[in-house]
Formats: C-alpha cells, sequence, structure tokens
C-alpha cells in the first residue's frame, strides 16, 4: 500500500482559481474547498465605515484540502508554494497529516483504490 497523506492549504480566496489549475497540472485530480474565516499574524484588520474605526477579526480565506499517495507530497507543497507566496502576511499556511484509512462509501474500495 502507498502512503497516504491529507494536505490542508488554507490561503486567500483571490489565489484558489491559480492554485487549482496548477495542482490539476501536477495531477491532483480531487479536492475538498471550504470558505472559512480565520486569522494568524495578521489579526484581523481595522477599517473606516461612515468615520467610525471597527475591527474585522475573522478574514475570509480559502482553506483547499487533498489526499494524496500517488503524487509527491513534496511537489504538492512546492507547487501550492509558487502559486501563493506573496511576501506579506496572510499567504496562508500548509498542514500535512499521515492517513491510516480510506474507505469510498459507494464501492467499499479502500486506501489507493478509494482515491481514484
Amino acid at each position: 500500500m502507498s502512503e497516504m497523506t491529507k494536505i490542508e492549504i488554507i490561503t486567500r480566496q483571490s489565489k484558489f482559481e491559480e492554485l487549482k489549475e496548477e495542482l490539476n497540472k501536477i495531477g491532483i485530480n480531487g479536492m475538498t474547498v471550504s470558505n472559512v474565516l480565520g486569522y494568524g499574524a495578521q489579526k484581523g484588520q481595522k477599517q473606516t465605515y461612515r468615520g467610525a474605526e471597527y475591527s474585522i477579526d475573522l478574514l475570509p480565506k480559502i482553506k483547499v484540502e487533498m489526499v494524496v499517495c500517488s503524487v509527491p507530497v513534496q511537489t504538492v507543497i512546492d507547487t501550492a508554494i509558487k502559486v501563493l507566496r506573496t511576501g506579506q502576511i496572510g499567504d496562508g499556511k500548509i498542514f500535512i497529516s499521515p492517513v491510516s484509512r480510506v474507505i469510498k462509501v459507494r464501492t467499499g474500495e479502500e486506501d489507493k483504490e478509494a482515491l481514484l
């Protein structure tokens, strides 16, 4: 059995389409995408509305999740960094976790076969 790894990428919404296209080019053919709210080093943003300053603590982000076994994890990481890195606060985070088992509900297939 090939090693399976879950990769979670949290980044700016504006970078999602470009990220998706580049991941498709390296063979990522399935992902789950969620609109999420959060903050890290940014600690939110200050904005002014009708002369009053207010704070937006949670910023809109995109969370992209995928489980890989045939595409090398480092290739996914390198591709994501190439697309997402601007050098500014808010570029995002990449989380890597091992996956011990996957089951496709419809067919009962497991592990690598369940991912195809």
